[in-house]
């Protein structure tokens, strides 16, 4: 289907002159490359799109992964007349005016309106409520692009008529194929110059960009200015085009390895320091936030533990704020977790205390439930003998009752061994009053 980028006046004229980004941007489905899950040939959406069926949506996705692009691709592919519309550029009165132009256009020939509201989330609450009816009556399709969650953004009434479209972050290999094709497109790309980009420096391009093609796109640009025509763009190159060390880190190499070692022995070793130091190296070299804070929520119980049960709990808070926030502001997160553990007093008692208990059910035979721990609740269980001889704990002083609660021979040692570090010296004292542990036993080295 012809673009209608030719006869409609608000659409957009790339000029030569234009940043690569904006030159490079796809103009067929076929072009559009890293969100296969929602734009993949068969799928919904490109069904949609092709088909000219496309219902109102919310694109949401960080910068550079596509939205905008979709938005236009979509005009390529629609009979309907596209209107593109900025929520950071223009207001209301703008926005009632081109409702108004697509109800007359409705009326007066039949043709759908298509809206695209750039950074929608601009609009307040109120102002959204101008979409609800126009959506509603199929005056308009709305497609409203947000970097912000929608869910706390966008008017629930407008989302709920309204198909959400989750765009990621875009993959290394996806990057790489952008820039691929902009160093070998000879009419819009960089194809004339004749550029070659070692992988080092493709890495490094793909590394800092961080899932944003128009950042990959405008500092490949810089780097090929730097290298001239017929050069070559290093990674010294590209370095000095966006300013940004290469630091040593391969995700699948000894570096990798070598310094979540480090991360982790500086947090066991309370240096908070040093395990700042790791994390940031980590952080600067591109690693996965998400894989930092697993390692800091592990470690909050195997060298922590119950030391100092809020370790685990700031921990898991920071995994969920990593999540929910992001980088670059879930680093703060990530780091109050990194030197909450780092700082905290020490314990291995429940890693060892769960290896010595799986050691025992893999090595030992697994004798049946003891008859008065047995499950009571269905009928004939007493008359089995579930139960019987069973003392219910809060119906004794300190609402504590010594009683067995493993099989016979089951345990080779006792398994959980409080250290005398920390909220464990409380924990050690009580169990010695229950006489789980003898009075005169030393504290084991955590």
């Amino acid at each position: 289907m012809p673009s209608l980028f030719e006869d409609e006046p608000s659409a957009p004229t790339i000029a030569p002159d234009a940043p690569l980004a904006a030159r490079m941007r796809p103009r067929v489905l076929e072009e559009f490359v890293g969100q296969e899950e929602v734009l993949g040939p068969g799928k919904p959406l490109r069904r949609a799109i092709e088909e000219d069926t496309l219902t109102s949506v919310i694109l949401w996705g960080p910068p550079g992964c596509g939205k905008t692009t979709l938005a236009h691709l979509i005009a390529n592919h629609t009979q309907a007349h596209f209107e593109p519309f900025s929520a950071v550029t223009s207001g209301v009165p703008e926005l009632r005016k081109m409702i108004q132009e697509a109800r007359q256009r409705r009326r007066g020939s039949g043709r759908r309106t298509i809206l695209f509201v750039d950074e929608i989330h601009r609009f307040n609450k109120a102002q959204q409520d101008a979409f609800l009816p126009v959506v509603e009556d199929g005056t308009v399709v709305l497609i409203g692009a947000t970097t912000e969650n929608p869910f706390f953004e966008i008017n629930a009434p407008l989302i709920s008529r309204s198909r959400l479209v989750v765009l990621k972050p875009l993959e290394p290999e996806a990057l790489a194929d952008i820039l691929a094709h902009a160093l070998a497109d000879e009419a819009r790309g960089l194809g004339r110059y004749t550029l070659t980009l070692t992988d080092d420096a493709r890495d490094h391009l793909v590394l800092m960009s961080d899932g944003d093609a128009r950042t990959a796109l405008n500092a490949l640009a810089e780097a090929a200015a730097l290298a001239g025509k017929g050069g070559t763009i290093t990674l010294e190159t590209v370095e000095a085009a966006v300013q940004r060390r290469a630091l040593r880190y391969d995700k699948d190499g000894d570096q990798h390895y070598d310094i979540i070692s480090a991360f982790i022995k500086s947090m066991r070793g309370s240096d908070p320091d040093a395990a700042l130091y790791w994390m940031a190296r980590m952080l600067e070299a591109g690693e996965d936030a998400r894989f930092i804070a697993r390692r800091v929520v592990v470690h909050a119980s195997e060298d922590v533990g119950l030391a100092d049960p809020m370790a685990l709990l700031v921990a898991t808070a920071a995994a969920q704020a990593v999540e929910f926030v992001g980088l670059p502001e879930a680093r703060i997160n990530l780091a109050q977790a990194v030197i909450f553990v780092a700082s905290a007093p020490k314990s291995n008692a429940v890693v060892a205390a769960i290896n010595r208990a799986q050691g025992d059910v893999q090595k030992g035979r697994l004798a049946p439930v003891p008859a008065h721990l047995r499950d009571t609740s269905y009928g004939g269980a007493k008359k089995l003998g579930h139960g019987q001889g069973y003392q219910y704990p809060h119906e004794h002083p300190q609402h504590h009752v010594t009683q067995e609660y493993l099989p016979a021979g089951t345990k080779s040692r006792p398994y959980y061994e409080p250290s005398d570090q920390g909220y464990e010296k409380k924990i050690r004292e009580r169990m010695k009053f229950w006489g789980h542990l003898p009075p005169d036993e030393p504290a084991p080295t955590p």
